[in-house]
């Protein structure tokens, strides 16, 4: 009974870590549309109307943060990391304990590397969500009026902000807060990685042969 019970918790767990990478990466995608859009919309500015889109160069750069660490964990999920695992592939199916050992390894070293990141990167989060006052009075400016919306867009622009003033500017926090996820993410993924195998397939689910895995190897991006 106890390990119907863990099963389910572990099923639950990957399904869990899997729908969020997923996710992310959906909306990593959009954000790469969006980017698009505007990239082409200043093609048209400057071509027709000889009056560029102002911040496009600022957009680009900020959206790169968000479309680089969204799509991450899924790239990390569906084993997609930039690697050198074809002599593991190779013997994978004559020493599958050897493989599998290896690779628990490396996801572990992962799972240390990932935890590391994410723990460097909360404070800077904090400190950049901290200057926006949401929830605290300010030290400088207006006090909050009591109308939710006013208060909202006051504290954004006191927030610390990533762009050229009075060109394109946007606050740092949303990219901190989107770097410190994905770190999160991908240490939760390795570590399920570690204690479930490489694969992060569900408790019972066969292991993938050579040839799928290099079959899938083939078509591998960083």
């Amino acid at each position: 009974m106890q390990s119907q019970n863990g099963m389910r918790v572990a099923r639950k767990l990957i399904a869990l870590a899997r729908a969020l990478a997923i996710g992310a990466n959906a909306v990593g995608t959009l954000t790469v549309l969006v980017l698009v859009i505007v990239m082409n919309i200043d093609v048209v500015a400057r071509g027709v109307f000889h009056a560029p889109f102002l911040g496009v160069v600022e957009i680009v750069i900020f959206s790169m943060i968000f479309i680089v660490f969204l799509q991450l964990p899924d790239v990390v999920r569906v084993n997609r990391l930039t690697r050198s695992d074809g002599f593991l592939v190779l013997i994978r199916d004559s020493h599958p304990r050897v493989a599998d050992a290896f690779y628990r390894v490396i996801d572990g070293i992962s799972f240390v590397l990932m935890t590391l990141i994410a723990y460097a990167t909360v404070p800077t989060l904090v400190e950049a969500f901290e200057t926006c006052h949401y929830f605290t009075p300010p030290e400088f400016g207006p006090k909050p009026t009591g109308d939710f919306w006013t208060d909202f867009a006051a504290a954004t622009g006191r927030c610390h902000y990533f762009g050229t003033l009075g060109v394109f500017t946007v606050p740092w926090w949303p990219a901190n807060a989107v770097i410190t996820g994905s770190a999160c993410l991908c240490s939760v993924l390795f570590l399920l990685k570690v204690i479930f195998g490489h694969e992060l397939r569900d408790p019972g689910e066969p292991p993938h042969t050579a040839d799928e895995e290099l079959r899938d190897s083939a078509g591998e991006t960083s």
